[in-house]
């Protein structure tokens, strides 16, 4: 793992402490051990796990560190992408994890009770419904997704559970101005405000990658989101 410590001081600026390291190992050790049971990741090989999971999931750090980072919402983690690998970088924040396929939120389940990660919540739900609730419902700081849906369906996901002054954050590659450009209206509706569209270089990857970045500036009318399926098959 040193080449990967060496990896995330330079990308990120974080030094992480052996404790850190061995829980990217063991969660390393828990998703490839899952992956032969269900289908986590196409992703197989150590070299790639650290870089295409571990360190492109702590690259939103790079727009996070000088903000109120207390409450994040993980929206489709899938295997605990990005909300796991940020977790065990930042100890200190909470987060909940939102899964709707049952084995992959039990996975998620695992690895946090593993690494004894403190003051995470898995929940295996739609975002529609979340939205709605009144628990969950503009309640966080950070919402973000990594490679879930098309940023105007996204934007209805992650904006309604966002606070007035929280960010909402999405993980795209070489589609990313398009989609932000595409989403605009959505953006509007919803109550957020484009602020930025990060690049982000990893090394060894060609791929482009951008973290865009959404500002949270009104109030998402109640209407918002719509009953689930509705967004993605009427996207805003």
């Amino acid at each position: 793992m040193n080449v990967f410590a060496q990896q995330v001081q330079a990308q990120v600026g974080i030094r992480l402490t052996s404790s850190q390291l061995a829980a990217f190992e063991e969660y390393e050790r828990l998703l490839l051990e899952w992956n032969e049971r269900i289908n986590l990741t196409a992703i197989r090989t150590t070299e790639e796990i650290h870089t295409k999971h571990f360190l492109d999931s702590l690259t939103p750090i790079l727009v996070m560190h000088d903000t109120t980072m207390d409450k994040i919402i993980d929206v489709g983690t899938g295997a605990g992408f990005p909300g796991i690998p940020l977790k065990i970088a930042c100890p200190t924040l909470k987060l909940t994890l939102v899964e709707s396929v049952g084995k992959k939120a039990d996975f998620c389940r695992t690895v946090v009770e593993s690494l004894k990660l403190d003051g995470v919540r898995v929940i295996q739900d739609r975002a529609e419904v979340l939205g709605q609730a009144a628990d969950q419902r503009e309640r966080y700081d950070w919402a973000m997704a990594r490679a879930v849906a098309n940023l105007p369906v996204l934007a209805e996901y992650l904006l309604p559970l966002l606070k007035v002054g929280g960010k909402m954050l999405a993980m795209k590659g070489e589609s990313a101005h398009a989609e932000a450009h595409s989403a605009e209206k959505a953006f509007k509706i919803l109550g957020g405000r484009l602020k930025q569209v990060h690049p982000v270089t990893l090394p060894g990857v060609a791929d482009e990658r951008y973290l865009i970045l959404i500002d949270k500036i009104a109030a998402t009318p109640q209407v918002y989101p719509r009953r689930p399926g509705l967004p993605t098959k009427k996207p805003l």
